[in-house]
């Protein structure tokens, strides 16, 4: 029996869907998305689905796998809608953890550990109670306990995570979530996480609720920030590395749809209805930011594409200013053609592809013509005059992104899910455009950039097809240290013995055991199999142990390899048609 794969992505402006099987795309959907109730719009792209032709209950029933792209999350943390946090901190002899803190409510803990784990000060965990009483009062929904040093040791973090959760209140600890080395960014990364928890699984218990009552009782899984996919228990308990999923959406849809050669290094540029998010591909694979995912403003220890999202999309606003029109960064509604009242890019690109016989248009033009021409006559110039000064105002600030993101990777050595490409200097030989508006600015954008500009087949559902095709990923940091006997898997909670003779290779390949254990507890027997592990890094250390005598402090970073289930290609005369291979 024909098995499916179903790809959802929940954008700011529309919720894509998309069906994959042996044969190609099976079916796509596109819905409103309603941002303040993301479920709806699930429910109402699925619905899409169903009616469509060869579709109905036959191929809902069978599909296998659903795995699911959302901004609510990140949209929460840039609104100031997350939760209310509060922050325990242990930190020891050292800078003061409070120039770290995040929030309005933070206790210091005394105590602390060295950098090998070893309690240099007993933890005190009275203040802690003390101030879980004021921040219940203070309507805070969720703690953050983060302890220096924890990744060697969690001791005192459990200890803290023990005291918190007397409370009732759901807890995040900062070595469950990385086992890397840096106090500053493991406190943001263990907050946005407690931030987005509940709002995350209220989202997910909706969906999973609406997929079941469309009748599809597939495993559910969200896509990470790296371009990897989670189970959806996972991302339960880790919803900060599903923060920002839209732009590896639309890389891992690029990834199926394109053919992104290798020795090559192109840029990608996914255009919706609110944001343009760019991304780039080295030697066919997406490059990965080494610094680790930002949020507002603060560095966190989530892998992350290395990618960058300006305010323009084909609803975004026409701003009259003093050195002309300005294109976003708001959005209020759709376009003028689309039924709004203020026009917006797309009925600039309306007006001026109206006068070209044989152009793309969209919607109601003639509605795009008259609200272009109420804004003109607010400036004192002709619509067409100004739908051109909007364009060239687009295609400066993406053009100006571009840029931007270029500097950035050329400014620090890079990886990309291949390798590390050192500081190697990265010139974008062609841009890969997707998105809802993108055949109607891929010719433009070619001349302002000039670079070949190519729209893949599907380019308007390409991030749910990226996300329907994205394989199971996960990545784990273990650490050993033969002085004390001992090695440990953070994120894991997990400890072991280790043989005081034991050498880099063999942590290396327990760690990569760890890690299969831990796919096989998290994922189904069938997902996991043909996937490949890697080594990020793997490094040794001479030390002394208690005694002075000779020991080695050993750390191995390894990962599943982020990367897609097939490619969609197309074939005959239909650029639609595709085999999943």
């Amino acid at each position: 029996m024909t098995e499916y794969v179903l790809g959802i992505d929940a954008g700011g402006t529309h919720t894509d869907a998309a069906i994959c099987g042996p044969e190609g795309l099976v079916a796509a959907a596109k819905t409103v998305t309603r941002r303040d109730d993301l479920p709806s719009s699930v429910a109402a792209v699925l619905q899409a689905l169903r009616e469509m032709p060869g579709v109905g209950d036959a191929v809902l029933s069978r599909i296998r796998r659903v795995t699911l792209g959302a901004t609510l999350a990140v949209n929460a943390i840039v609104q100031d809608r997350a939760d209310a946090v509060g922050l325990a901190l242990s930190a020891g002899p050292g800078l003061a953890p409070e120039r770290f803190a995040l929030g309005e409510h933070v206790c210091v803990l005394p105590g602390g550990l060295d950098h090998r784990g070893t309690e240099v000060t007993p933890l005190d965990t009275a203040p802690l109670a003390r101030a879980l009483d004021r921040w219940k009062a203070a309507d805070v929904r969720a703690v953050a306990c983060v302890g220096k040093f924890s990744p060697r040791n969690p001791a005192h973090e459990n200890r803290m995570r023990e005291a918190a959760a007397a409370s009732g209140l759901p807890v995040s600890c900062g070595h469950c979530l990385s086992g890397q080395l840096n106090f500053p960014r493991r406190i943001a990364t263990a907050y946005y996480n407690a931030a987005v928890a509940r709002i995350h699984a209220a989202f997910l218990d909706a969906v999973e609720g609406e997929l079941a009552r469309a009748g599809i009782h597939a495993p559910v899984r969200l896509l990470k920030a790296d371009g990897g996919a989670v189970p959806a228990g996972l991302s339960r308990r880790q919803p900060v590395q599903s923060i920002l999923s839209g732009p590896a959406a639309s890389v891992m849809g690029v990834m199926a749809l394109a053919p992104v050669e290798e020795d090559d290094c192109s840029l990608l540029m996914d255009m919706g209805g609110t944001t343009t998010d760019i991304a780039l591909f080295v030697d066919g694979s997406p490059v990965v930011d080494r610094d680790g995912m930002p949020l507002k403003g603060r560095r966190t220890l989530v892998r992350a594409l290395a990618s960058l999202s300006i305010g323009v999309g084909g609803d975004s606003l026409l701003r009259l200013t003093s050195d002309g029109v300005r294109v976003g960064p708001l959005r209020d509604g759709p376009a003028c053609a689309f039924g709004g009242e203020r026009p917006t890019l797309l009925d600039a690109l309306n007006v001026l592809d109206a006068a070209v016989p044989g152009a793309s248009l969209s919607g109601d033009v003639a509605a795009s013509q008259c609200g272009m021409a109420a804004l003109a006559a607010a400036a004192g110039r002709d619509a067409a005059t100004l739908a051109a000064e909007a364009e060239a105002d687009a295609l400066r600030q993406v053009a100006e992104a571009a840029q931007s993101l270029l500097r950035a990777c050329n400014g620090r050595p890079v990886y990309t899910l291949a390798a590390l490409k050192g500081m190697r200097t990265l010139q974008p030989r062609r841009i890969w455009l997707v998105g809802g508006p993108a055949d109607r600015l891929r010719e433009r954008l070619a001349r302002h950039m000039g670079l070949p500009v190519d729209c893949p087949s599907h380019a308007d559902v390409a991030n749910a097809v990226g996300a329907a095709l994205t394989l199971p990923t996960a990545a784990l940091e273990v650490y050993a240290d033969t002085g004390r006997g001992l090695l440990r898997a953070p994120a894991l909670d997990h400890e072991e013995r280790l043989s005081a003779s034991s050498r880099l290779p063999q942590v290396e390949a327990r760690a990569l055991d760890l890690l299969r254990e831990h796919l096989a507890t998290e994922t189904s027997a069938g997902d996991v199999e043909g996937l490949r592990l890697e080594v990020l890094e793997a490094d040794a250390f001479a030390t002394l142990d208690d005694g002075g005598y000779g020991a080695r402090d050993m750390r191995v970073s390894c990962q599943v390899v982020p990367g897609i289930a097939g490619r969609l290609r197309a074939t005959g005369g239909d650029a639609g048609d595709g085999v999943w291979k």
